[in-house]
């Protein structure tokens, strides 16, 4: 798999580096978040929402939608999943990392999608970028072994569990609805978080299994 950089021209269709916000403040309380050995997911992190970050995406990116900032951080390679909001992400990364993406017009009229049309971009370590709500993205990954620091932002209550009925995906399968169509409402993981998980990607049983093809794996692909 080729690694294209967020600076590339491939990376158009899927977002756009941010230049117009001051990060400086937010990137260095980010170096201090902890790298695990596997992923950690964090939706609202205190000392990340205390730098004026917080104040300057909110008005600028978001046009004064209220925000949080997290993090996610740990060691990865792996593809695992592929998720989706009804709005951007905003990705800034502390340390050089690689994100797998996908676009929302190239899943099928079952939610499922081929990991082959997945492609991979590196975010150089102080750098932002806008993941459109069309794309489809999940946990970075870490570039030659190494552990990852990436800042999450996203609109105020994302990723948060959800607290109505929902349909719900049963041994990897969707619910269908009368018309025979796939549920949408069967890939709802978290508030704002509609997932599309792999087979191998060690997702709870409750998840949407509809990834085909291989589980990509930056340390075997490269």
């Amino acid at each position: 798999m080729k690694i294209y950089s967020v600076s590339d021209p491939e990376f158009i269709p899927y977002g756009r580096v941010i230049t117009n916000v001051d990060l400086s403040a937010l990137l260095e309380a980010l170096r201090d978040t902890p790298v695990t050995d596997g992923v950690v997911y964090e939706p609202s992190v205190e000392a990340l929402e205390a730098t004026p970050a917080l104040e300057a995406l909110s008005t600028v990116v978001y046009g004064e939608m209220p925000i949080q900032i997290g993090f996610c951080n740990g060691h990865n390679s792996k593809l695992n999943a592929l998720e989706y909001h009804r709005d951007s992400e905003i990705n800034i990364a502390a340390t050089d990392a690689v994100l797998m993406l996908g676009l929302m017009s190239e899943v099928e009229a079952d939610h499922t999608f081929d990991t082959s049309k997945v492609k991979a971009f590196l975010v150089p370590a102080g750098t932002a970028v806008e993941v459109y709500a069309t794309t489809l993205h999940y946990a970075p990954c870490g570039v030659d072994g190494k552990g990852f620091q990436v800042a999450i932002v996203l609109p105020k209550g994302t990723n948060y569990p959800l607290t109505k009925p929902h349909a719900k995906a049963r041994d990897g399968k969707a619910a269908v609805l009368a018309d025979g169509s796939v549920d949408e409402d069967s890939l709802l993981a978290a508030v704002n978080k509609w997932l599309i998980g792999h087979k191998d990607g060690g997702l709870d049983d409750g998840s949407f299994l509809g990834l085909k093809g291989e589980n990509l794996d930056l340390d075997k692909l490269a």
